[in-house]
């Protein structure tokens, strides 16, 4: 992948890559990163599942090792997501004969985002979705007690019991090694990659330890 490109104030960024699986892990940390650097209030894995769907849709529909452009743009308490390819073929929600692997993407972005769409260029098409900033508060303190609430839960499904005090956390880290196995078994045979889920899931925890 070729380097950034930079432009202030408007907090611009631009990488060129080819659609290749290895590529798109690449592109989603380089966007991650660039969101550090630049400080702005997004939630970053929601950056970082945006810019994987609209990747790996270029991969998918245009061609392995097409030549593609990733775009990062900051303004008005917004990014904007937005990948360049050589395809004029627009994509849409409701194309016929779309299966469930060829709209899911589109389906998360319109999900996830503020806004998404297409455009056609002198040279094929941009697909974007923008994302606003993200809100402040007990967002980190919450995870933590949606966590505790779905361990003891998991433990009582399980038949174990729920212990207190150190013999307690050790139940629980073990509930947890557990659950996050039985999460990678599900995202499998849904047909996501596991290591995938793993990398987003470190990303957005180290994120907020960060911001924390």
């Amino acid at each position: 992948m070729a380097d950034y490109d930079i432009t202030e104030p408007r907090l611009r960024s631009v990488l060129p890559f080819e659609a290749a699986p290895a590529e798109v892990r690449l592109l989603r940390r380089a966007a991650v990163a660039q969101l550090g650097q630049w400080g702005v209030p997004v939630a970053v894995d929601e950056v970082a599942l945006a810019v994987s769907e609209l990747a790996t849709n270029v991969l998918q529909h245009v061609g392995e090792g097409a030549t593609a452009t990733l775009i990062l743009e900051w303004r008005d308490e917004r990014l904007r997501v937005e990948v360049h390819d050589t395809s004029r073929k627009v994509p849409s929600l409701t194309a016929a004969g779309c299966g469930d692997e060829c709209g899911r993407g589109l389906h998360l972005l319109a999900s996830l985002a503020a806004d998404w769409g297409t455009v056609l260029t002198g040279v094929g098409k941009a697909v974007w979705c923008e994302i606003a900033a993200a809100a402040s508060g007990r967002a980190g303190w919450l995870r933590v007690e949606r966590a505790a609430g779905a361990l003891e839960g998991y433990r009582s499904a399980e038949g174990g019991v729920l212990l207190h005090g150190r013999r307690g956390d050790v139940c629980l880290r073990e509930s947890a090694i557990e659950l996050i196995a039985d999460l990678l078994h599900w995202t499998a045979a849904r047909g996501f990659d596991p290591e995938d889920v793993l990398d987003l899931a470190q990303m957005h925890y180290e994120a907020e330890a960060d911001a924390a």
